[in-house]
């Protein structure tokens, strides 16, 4: 009788790379199966497959040119997560926005010069915005209202492509790790060789600085960070700044005092959209939805009617920062 068996092994894995137009960092520790950066690789072409603006084959990219196409798996899965939050802040938080990122040059479409002086342009491209306008039908086609209705998940598919990359982890038996893409994170069990939980740090809200305004300790949470203060434009004649936040009511780029928003949830596809959505609502709407859902926390930084920089955070969060 043959007998076979699976190899585990304690691992102490480390894994770094290219994904989404920016870096990952990912540590394994414990026993499980084999991993490779390759089996994180395929994990990272698929969903781009299905998810990615920026690619010009993938399933969402065909549907935003108009094509009747099924929804696979993820387009299904981002869909229905990006809808909740949608219907949870009244349409604050919307995924059709995509039109209008293009348009003031935040995405991967034509931006529109002079939007920023032409407020029929705006309002023409308006009608196009509403997730409601979007669904699946019973044979699992995507159908949208309008065929310009642009669908941009990149306000979630980032945290969902760190869940799905978690999910790969796990599979392979390891309780034990932290998956960072793009500053985003989900932290399982903890850092066993450091014997504590796992670290992560919140960024000090201002272009050009890599200091830290905080660090908490993460055990089987995620957290995702959306912030104005990175990417933004400047009118070279008006000298006006632009944020990349767009209000989905108004369709012009969220005015607010709202620096950061990072949102701590059980998983990251949660975290991202929070994140974006507490971005797009300001601050006191921000501290509604978290005070709302015992799921979730946050780190609201804001600047006040001084201009000095002010933090906000859950209850929860304080339990967790780590002191000096």
């Amino acid at each position: 009788m043959l007998v076979l068996v699976q190899c585990r092994r304690t691992q102490n894995l480390y894994f770094q790379g290219n994904a989404l137009g920016t870096t990952y960092h990912i540590r394994v520790q414990g026993e499980g199966k084999p991993l490779s950066d390759k089996d994180i690789q395929d994990v990272i072409r698929r969903l781009n497959q299905s998810l990615s603006t920026y690619q010009g084959t993938s399933l969402i990219s065909h549907i935003n040119r108009g094509d009747t196409l099924p929804a696979d798996e993820h387009f299904r899965y981002v869909l229905e997560r990006a809808r909740k939050i949608y219907k949870a802040t009244g349409g604050r938080y919307d995924p059709t926005i995509g039109i209008l990122v293009n348009a003031w040059g935040f995405g991967p479409g034509k931006r529109i010069a002079g939007i920023e002086k032409d407020s029929s342009v705006v309002d023409s491209l308006m009608r196009f915005v509403g997730l409601n306008m979007v669904h699946i039908d019973t044979a699992g086609i995507v159908r949208k209202k309008y065929p310009q209705i642009f669908i941009d998940f990149n306000s979630i598919a980032k945290g969902y492509v760190i869940d799905r990359i978690a999910a790969l982890i796990a599979g392979k038996g390891y309780r034990n790790y932290l998956v960072e893409l793009g500053g985003e994170v989900v932290a399982r069990g903890r850092n066993i060789a450091e014997n504590r939980d796992w670290i992560v740090g919140i960024d000090y809200p201002v272009a050009g600085s890599n200091a830290e305004i905080l660090e908490l300790y993460l055990r089987n949470r995620a957290i995702a960070t959306s912030g104005n203060y990175r990417k933004f434009k400047i009118d070279p004649q008006t000298g006006r700044k632009y944020v990349h936040t767009i209000d989905a009511r108004t369709g012009y780029p969220a005015v607010s005092h709202l620096l950061s928003a990072s949102v701590l949830a059980p998983d990251c596809t949660d975290a991202d959209g929070w994140a974006t959505a507490c971005m797009a609502s300001g601050l006191e709407k921000a501290k509604q939805y978290i005070e709302a859902r015992p799921e979730l926390d946050a780190v609201l930084i804001y600047s006040d009617s001084t201009g000095r920089i002010r933090v906000w955070e859950s209850p929860g969060v304080r339990a967790l920062k780590v002191e000096d």
